[in-house]
């Protein structure tokens, strides 16, 4: 396995978008913007909390997308994993991530990323 976990922690979303109340306004966007980032969506999950905030997760034949709304505070977390075995996602997994924070439109954005199983690597100590 060799992959590449993006995040971001975003912070002053406007609440009251779509994509941060409405479940389906959530889901078509991911969808879309999935697809437009040249992944390919093979399930889906998108809940809706009472009294607000949305989470979302559309499995990937590359792995997956994960998104949670707070509209209350204005935050959104993303998370976007793809695997490269095979094929090199990583441009689409930016563009992906990329999409998602002009969707949420933030004020502040904390980007992390992560390398997985690089098989490379030393193994952990036990």
């Amino acid at each position: 396995m060799h992959g590449l976990h993006l995040t971001a922690d975003l912070q002053g979303c406007p609440a009251h978008a779509p994509a941060m109340t409405e479940r389906e306004a959530l889901r078509s966007r991911c969808l879309a913007l999935v697809a437009d980032a040249g992944l390919h969506a093979v399930g889906e999950v998108f809940h809706g909390f009472a009294p607000q905030g949305l989470t979302g997760v559309v499995l990937l034949a590359e792995s997956h997308l994960a998104v949670h709304t707070w509209p209350e505070l204005g935050a959104v977390t993303l998370d976007v994993y793809v695997c490269n075995v095979g094929a090199d996602h990583t441009a689409g997994a930016r563009r992906l991530l990329a999409a998602l924070i002009d969707l949420f439109q933030p004020a502040q954005v904390l980007h992390q990323q992560l390398q997985r199983g690089d098989l490379r690597a030393p193994p952990l100590p036990t």
